[in-house]
């Protein structure tokens, strides 16, 4: 039994692009993102890897990221469910405004807070802290059960909500989460053990170079 996970995070949108705070507003990716995405679905494939379960968010850019992957596996039907828990961080009244006018704003150091700290949530929006206790439950629920009855998973969804998975799967603390990050289209290849900790890991990412 093979108890494959596979987390990547969404291709580049038009928002990362762009240097604005994202959450759950819900822009399309760029090229590069597009590219990103069929990369990444190319060297899942060059590894052998195929899929009987998916997962993402309820924004486009992880849906279009995940659209893509499984059409360069040449698999699109693989079922999939998607759902808010697995939605980008709640970044709250920051959302849409360019991270240096936001500096300009608040502060250097308040918008480093919001930002970097596990617990402290900006104006209206989310903390890690928040976003993960939304996303373990879904993962305990709806995905573990999943990879260890032996489907063959992946989820596609974003930075801080794949953060939140991190902290299980590679036993981080609220200290050295905040020291993880994971690049847009980044596939993290995982085999769990019967009591799913991690057997093996290993980290796919994409080099796109584009005019």
């Amino acid at each position: 039994m093979q108890r494959l996970l596979v987390l990547v995070r969404h291709g580049q949108s038009e928002w990362n692009l762009r240097n604005l705070f994202t959450g759950w507003k819900d822009p399309g990716l760029t090229a590069r993102g597009v590219a990103e995405a069929r990369h990444t679905g190319g060297a899942l494939k060059a590894e052998g890897l195929g899929f009987d379960k998916a997962f993402t968010s309820e924004l486009s850019r992880a849906q279009k990221t995940l659209g893509l992957i499984l059409e360069m596996l040449g698999t699109p039907d693989v079922p999939t469910l998607r759902d808010l828990a697995l939605n980008e961080r709640d970044y709250g009244d920051l959302s849409g405004l360019n991270k240096d006018e936001a500096r300009q704003r608040w502060g250097e150091e308040q918008v480093h807070l919001w930002r970097r700290s596990y617990d402290v949530p900006p104006p209206g929006g989310e903390s890690l802290k928040d976003t993960i206790a939304r996303v373990l439950p879904y993962y305990c629920q709806q995905i573990l059960p999943c990879v260890l009855r032996g489907k063959r998973t992946l989820v596609v969804a974003h930075g801080n909500s794949l953060r939140a998975l991190l902290m299980v799967l590679d036993q981080l603390t609220p200290d050295t989460i905040l020291d993880a990050e994971i690049a847009t289209g980044a596939a993290l290849v995982y085999h769990l053990n019967p009591d799913a900790t991690v057997a093996t890991k290993k980290v796919l990412s994409p080099h796109i170079d584009l005019l």
